[in-house]
């Protein structure tokens, strides 16, 4: 486990009030995310909702045949649990961690209540929803207009964002799982990153070398989407 929370850790709390922040410590509970651990799946009634700090989190759409495609990805910028406070309650896709790290949890009914207070939560929350809403829809654009390779680049500098960190412990099952591609598509953009210099390979790890060249890599879709979070949430 690790020490007591801190302001600074994830974005959402680190923009309330010191007040209110507070008011949220003796509720928010220190948990470890391992990878592959499944947090919500479609349909299950939310009765916690997690607040990143080292940790993402993928949400995930799941067909009939099993096959699944990413719509979103959570990180230290964000928490998971939006219909707790939309009035929902329950999950619609299924949220899975895919870098492990360090979360904090609080439970659901203690969000629902600071949420109905009106105050700079429910703003900051309000926001952060029309962030993630940008996200989903260009996300969806993305993979109608852009080839692989800018697709794979883009995701990479999103979970770069998330988590604050170049050494990347995803594999190209996980990666081809979460753009909705063949493992093999996913292989020969990997190699044609790494071959102009952009990322290093080896198993099981991505390392990114180029920050800089990797943005230009990339589809226009991660502007978009990273402009918007600053926008909104500063």
């Amino acid at each position: 486990m690790f020490d007591s929370p801190s302001l600074s850790a994830n974005q959402l709390l680190m923009g309330l009030p010191s007040e209110e922040y507070k008011r949220l410590v003796p509720y928010l509970k220190p948990v470890s995310l391992s990878l592959g651990q499944v947090i919500y799946e479609p349909k299950q009634l939310i009765k916690e909702v997690y607040f990143p700090l080292e940790a993402m989190i993928s949400l995930v759409s799941i067909m009939k045949d099993n096959s699944t495609t990413e719509i979103g990805l959570v990180g230290n910028e964000g928490m998971v649990g939006l219909p707790v406070f939309l009035g929902g309650n329950t999950a619609t896709n299924r949220a899975i961690v895919q870098v492990h790290g360090n979360a904090l949890k609080m439970d659901a009914s203690v969000l629902r209540s600071e949420f109905e207070r009106g105050k700079k939560l429910q703003q900051k929350l309000l926001l952060y929803t029309q962030a993630r809403l940008t996200q989903i829809s260009q996300i969806a654009a993305c993979k109608s207009h852009h080839l692989i390779e800018e697709r794979l680049a883009r995701w990479l500098l999103s979970v770069n964002d998330c988590v604050n960190r170049d050494e990347l412990p995803l594999t190209q099952k996980f990666i081809s799982e979460m753009l909705g591609v063949r493992r093999a598509s996913v292989t020969e953009a990997a190699i044609a990153l790494q071959k102009a210099g952009l990322i290093s390979y080896s198993r099981g790890q991505i390392t990114i070398q180029q920050r800089k060249q990797l943005e230009e890599a990339a589809c226009e879709c991660y502007g978009l989407i990273r402009d918007e979070f600053k926008r909104l949430l500063g």
